[in-house]
C-alpha cells in the first residue's frame, strides 16, 4: 500500500512540474531583419520583433525574405505595482 502511495505521488508530482512551465506562442511570416539578438518578421501589416540568444534553436537557413514560424514565451522582466488603497483614500481636489 505504501509503494503505491508513492508512486502516486510521485507522478502527481511530476504532471504538476510538465503544467508549471510557460506557455508557448508562435508567430509566422516573412522575415524582415536578422540581428545576433533578435528576428523581425511581419506578420500582416505589423513588424514583429522577436528576442534571441545563443541558446535559440535554428532549423533551416535563416535569412531575410525566408518565411519563418518563430517560437516564443512571453516572461515579465520587471512589475512595478502602485498601491490601489493610496489613490482612493486621497480627497479629490475641486
Amino acid at each position: 500500500m505504501k509503494r503505491l502511495a508513492i508512486v502516486v505521488s510521485v507522478l502527481l508530482f511530476s504532471v504538476s512540474v510538465a503544467f508549471a512551465a510557460p506557455k508557448t506562442y508562435q508567430v509566422t511570416g516573412p522575415v524582415l531583419e536578422v540581428k545576433d539578438d533578435s528576428i523581425t518578421v511581419l506578420k500582416g501589416k505589423e513588424k514583429w520583433q522577436i528576442s534571441r540568444d545563443k541558446d535559440t534553436k535554428i532549423k533551416g537557413d535563416l535569412k531575410v525574405g525566408s518565411k519563418a514560424t518563430i517560437e516564443y514565451n512571453m516572461k515579465a522582466t520587471a512589475v512595478d505595482v502602485k498601491d490601489a488603497a493610496a489613490k482612493k483614500a486621497e480627497p479629490k481636489k475641486k
